[in-house]
């Protein structure tokens, strides 16, 4: 355990957590890939994290990025519609994100 300058011990920081919108499983928000709605109503990929909008997360797993993409629970999440070309754009960079990752 560590402590701080007064030799007292200071707990562990907690991990944040979110829940894939693919197969629903509970993993550190870091392990997963991020969507975000921006202002406009389009939705896209957020390697940073840090992007201003609504957000969902996914796993980088082929399985779930699939189930998301075809489902209607991204659009209801986001409380967005997806385009078929908005959904086109996202199923290519969720191969390219799950390409880097194996």
């Amino acid at each position: 355990m560590k402590r701080n300058s007064n030799n007292s011990p200071v707990a562990a920081r907690a991990v944040p957590r979110r829940t894939c919108v693919g197969c629903r499983s509970i993993k550190a928000k870091r392990e997963m890939v991020r969507l975000v709605r921006t202002r406009q109503g389009h939705i896209e990929i957020d390697t940073t994290g840090k992007k201003e909008g609504r957000g969902v997360y996914i796993c980088p797993d082929s399985a779930c990025w699939e189930k998301a993409m075809k489902g209607q629970q991204l659009e209801r999440t986001l409380k967005s519609t997806l385009t078929p070309e908005n959904r086109q754009e996202l199923v290519r960079g969720g191969r390219e994100l799950i390409k880097g990752v194996d």
